[in-house]
């Protein structure tokens, strides 16, 4: 039951028990004193726009997760630039109606969890890069690491055709874009992101470790897929994406603002950090996120 007075929240998505969103947002919201009410909710492909159509006013907002991103982006009023080049969104904001109708507007804040996990492992520039896999969390990784510098990536995957969307966004960040097999060596790279699902069970390999790969996937109960195949200070827990991400949709749903910090921010970071802490093992780092 919902106390009187609270404001809901929810992570949606499909499967979507596996969320650390309810512990994240929990433990920010008993930081920062605010009465959220936040829970996951199952919600099935196709069927976002009449949840959130079916929506009360005492709705404050969402946490969006796969397969749910695009359908986001196309519901959402309102976008933030980066939603706008990645064509998908991770959190909406309910805004009170106008003209009977309510106002959404769109973030995606997972580019910025994915610059912030890699500026906390000491890696705040790159040249070269490598994404593994398509889809949304590819479309992400791509403009964060546009934005630190990389100007050539390889993309590795088992279906070319998928890499369509990649291309067309490569090209209008001034990305020169490589695409290859996922069973083919990847050249040598600073930075990786993998986004390939639980599921996959090929570890692609590389000429040399890359400085830093972020794997994305941060569900595995014995870490990381790559911890085998890579040396341990190489690679970043998923979590640390998953952490970076939500102290930003956090910001949105306090202060309706990205870019405002949360009061005390480092001490909300920290009790966000411990919430989620104990689960898959792999490299821990705060590092800038606790002393931004």
């Amino acid at each position: 039951m919902t106390a009187a007075g609270a404001r809901r929240l929810a992570v949606v998505g499909w499967p979507v028990e596996h969320s650390l969103s309810p512990a994240l947002h929990g433990a920010a919201a008993r930081e920062l004193g605010l009465e959220w009410d936040y829970r996951r909710r199952a919600v099935e492909p196709g069927g976002l726009p009449a949840f959130v159509g079916a929506l009360g006013p005492e709705w404050l907002g969402l946490s969006v997760t796969a397969p749910h991103k695009d359908a986001a982006a196309a519901l959402a009023d309102e976008l933030d630039p980066l939603a706008r080049a990645t064509g998908t969104v991770n959190t909406l904001l309910l805004g009170d109606p106008e003209g009977g109708r309510r106002v959404l507007r769109g973030w995606s804040t997972d580019v910025g969890g994915i610059v912030r996990a890699f500026a906390d492992a000491g890696l705040d520039r790159v040249r070269t890069a490598a994404i593994l896999g398509a889809g949304a969390t590819a479309q992400t990784a791509l403009v964060a690491l546009a934005s630190i510098g990389a100007r050539r990536v390889t993309v590795a995957l088992r279906t070319r055709a998928k890499a369509q969307r990649l291309r067309e966004l490569a090209a209008g960040l001034g990305v020169m874009l490589e695409v290859q097999a996922l069973d083919a060596p990847l050249p040598s790279v600073d930075a990786a992101v993998s986004t390939l699902p639980a599921s996959a069970d090929a570890v692609p390999t590389f000429a040399m470790p890359p400085i830093r790969l972020l794997d994305a996937d941060y569900a595995r109960p014995d870490g990381s897929r790559y911890l085998a195949a890579l040396p341990p200070e190489h690679v970043i827990d998923g979590r640390e994406m998953l952490l970076g991400q939500a102290v930003l949709q956090a910001r949105i749903f306090a202060r309706g603002d990205v870019d405002a910090p949360l009061p005390d921010e480092p001490r909300v970071a920290r009790a966000m950090r411990a919430a989620i802490d104990g689960g898959a093992a792999g490299p821990r780092a705060l590092g800038r996120l606790e002393e931004s």
